[in-house]
């Protein structure tokens, strides 16, 4: 393949990545900013937010705690956000003596308390681990917000009136995966300018 034609395709998928944030930006915007008042909300109360997902939606809810806890764009104080993608012990013990499906679950029923906020992150809507983290939460009296794609699948079913979905329609992972981290930045950079408006960067 020669030099010329693949700067095409790198371009082509800078503007198919273009195409579905635009669509995005009409569609995603209310369920986000009413995803960022149940957030600011919680952290105000002195409640935390948990974060899961898989592969790279597991980076995903790894990158959005990392902002809270230590800084998005301005300096402020640590915001509480857990992931529970990573403490390894826990999950290779929970897999091991559970179920792989158990691995955000039991998590949440050890570390939530109610009117804390799961951030559930399926590019599908149809991991079971997540499903089964969202079954928890709304068992510890926790609202949902779901990072979702294609036609929203078990995560959207499942979802209360008090949860918030974020729906990418969109039917490629990679581009639903890329407005999931653009809403993530929207979330972080919102809910920062919500309780430390005075701190810019």
């Amino acid at each position: 393949m020669s030099t010329g034609t693949t700067a095409n395709n790198v371009k082509s998928i800078f503007s198919a990545s273009i195409q579905a944030k635009q669509k995005a930006m009409d569609d995603l915007a209310k369920p986000i900013s009413a995803a960022i008042e149940k957030m600011v909300s919680a952290l105000k109360s002195g409640n935390k937010i948990l974060s899961c997902g898989n592969g790279g939606s597991a980076a995903d809810a790894q990158h959005f705690a990392a902002e809270l806890v230590c800084r998005f764009e301005r300096e402020r104080p640590a915001l509480a956000a857990i992931a529970l993608t990573v403490d390894t012990s826990a999950l290779t013990a929970i897999s091991n003596d559970y179920h792989f499906d158990e691995i955000f679950a039991r998590q949440v029923d050890a570390l939530a308390k109610q009117n804390d906020i799961l951030l559930a992150i399926s590019t599908s809507g149809f991991s079971p681990n997540v499903v089964r983290a969202i079954e928890q939460a709304h068992k510890n009296g926790m609202t949902v917000v779901a990072l979702t794609g294609r036609d929203g699948g078990q995560v959207a079913k499942l979802l209360t009136n008090d949860d918030i979905e974020v729906r990418v329609l969109s039917e490629s992972t990679a581009r639903i995966q890329e407005v999931h981290l653009l809403t993530i930045h929207c979330l972080c950079d919102q809910i920062d300018e919500s309780i430390y408006p005075d701190k810019k960067s």
